[in-house]
């Protein structure tokens, strides 16, 4: 296969990456959090969040299993309430999520994201200015910005997982319970694949190495 065919190809699975990233970024359930339900309580909340909003939906105890201490699941019917996290609308009360626990981890998670975010832009542009103009040397950089997006992508996941970690073991929070939602899924698939085939971009756009010993990469085609 010709280098031009491997490149769209590699780009094509990266693009998936992207889509993503950008899905998990946006989206906010990272994380489905549960308080304990006791016997006397006619409903129970049950929280999830992402990296900028978090919801609370109210269900009633008579929904769901009586067998259960968690509250949940998720799908049965309820009450929402969504609001985005107090350190980024300043002046909204976050009632049961105890945003003190939450503030740090969430504003480095979000900060990482965008550059994760910004980093896959530039290396889009770079791509796709390398299509267009034929200008092959800006695959080595572009392949070089979606490896650091997925390693930011990478980051961005462990510090929602210790965000979540703390909040089930602090004595402030309610929740006893969790599980990762599918934009976590969708994080961890964009931060893998954006470092794996940013890594084969990286190799595909390298110069032909020599076949036979008596040529040098010097010989190989030269780059538009």
């Amino acid at each position: 296969m010709e280098k031009s065919g491997k490149v769209k190809i590699t780009f094509s699975i990266i693009l998936i990456g992207c889509i993503l990233l950008l899905v998990a970024v946006v989206t906010d359930h990272w994380a489905v959090l549960s308080p304990q339900v006791k016997d006397n309580n006619i409903t129970c909340d049950v929280a999830h969040f992402g990296l900028w909003r978090l919801c609370i939906k109210r269900l009633y105890i008579g929904a769901q299993s009586t067998n259960s201490n968690e509250c949940g699941p998720l799908s049965l019917p309820g009450e929402y309430n969504c609001t985005y996290f107090k350190h980024f609308t300043p002046g909204l009360e976050e009632e049961i999520f105890e945003i003190t626990t939450q503030k740090e981890y969430s504003i480095s998670a979000a900060a990482i994201a965008i550059f994760a975010i910004g980093f896959v832009i530039l290396a889009t542009i770079c791509n796709l200015l390398s299509f267009r103009q034929k200008l092959d040397y800006l695959l080595k950089p572009a392949s070089m910005f979606y490896t650091f997006g997925g390693l930011c992508t990478f980051v961005t996941v462990e510090i929602m997982r210790q965000s979540v970690t703390r909040m089930i073991k602090s004595d402030a929070t309610v929740w006893i319970a969790y599980y990762y939602s599918w934009s976590f899924g969708c994080a961890c698939a964009a931060a893998i694949l954006l470092v794996i085939f940013g890594i084969i971009l990286l190799l595909v756009s390298l110069p032909r190495m020599p076949q036979n010993p008596w040529e040098s990469c010097m010989d190989a085609e030269p780059e538009h």
